[in-house]
């Protein structure tokens, strides 16, 4: 039987960069936007606060574009400070690569399992779904899912006894598969 594991955000992610006003190199967006209009043109930013002195910093989403190629409802969601909007912005690429930045995702996930009974099969097979893109260690879902040590899961990665087309050592933030047998 095949079990569904979902890893899902539960907040924002913390945005590295550094802030000019103090040594700290975190900031937490609060899915505020800023949007400017000059004449027919637009600037937009997402507003990120710095956790260690409160400094606001702009993150560009919209550089002097045409009020007229920009899509209404996109409009909308930022005057209205669509904190949706904010996540889905965050993990754009090109904005992160636009604005040299990264994401931390420390405490801003979750696994959801289908429950303790999946422990008591002798064996596993699971699918892993990520909600949004967040890049985490393959055995330390699985060892938080199973309620293993990490060195426990690395032991059974080296047995055998833990199989996945996917590598399991580096980070993964797509959907994968892994049988478990105990």
């Amino acid at each position: 039987m095949l079990n569904t594991w979902v890893v899902t955000p539960t907040c924002l992610p913390a945005v590295l960069r550094r802030c000019p006003a103090c040594a700290s190199d975190r900031f937490h967006a609060n899915g505020k936007f800023r949007v400017n209009a000059n004449h027919k043109l637009l600037d937009a930013w997402l507003l990120v606060l710095c956790t260690g002195c409160g400094d606001t910093a702009k993150l560009t989403v919209l550089e002097r574009a045409h009020v007229r190629s920009i899509h209404p409802d996109l409009l909308t969601r930022m005057h209205d400070n669509d904190p949706t909007l904010a996540a889905e912005l965050l993990q754009d690429p090109a904005l992160r690569h636009r604005n040299r930045v990264a994401l931390d995702w420390t405490g801003a996930w979750r696994l959801d399992t289908d429950g303790p009974d999946h422990l008591d099969h002798e064996v596993l097979d699971v699918s892993v779904r990520f909600a949004a893109r967040i890049p985490v260690r393959p055995l330390r879902l699985i060892a938080d899912g199973c309620g293993l040590s990490r060195a426990e899961t690395e032991r059974l990665l080296t047995d055998g006894r833990l199989v996945s087309a996917v590598r399991l050592g580096g980070r993964l933030s797509d959907d994968f598969t892994f049988t478990l047998k105990r």
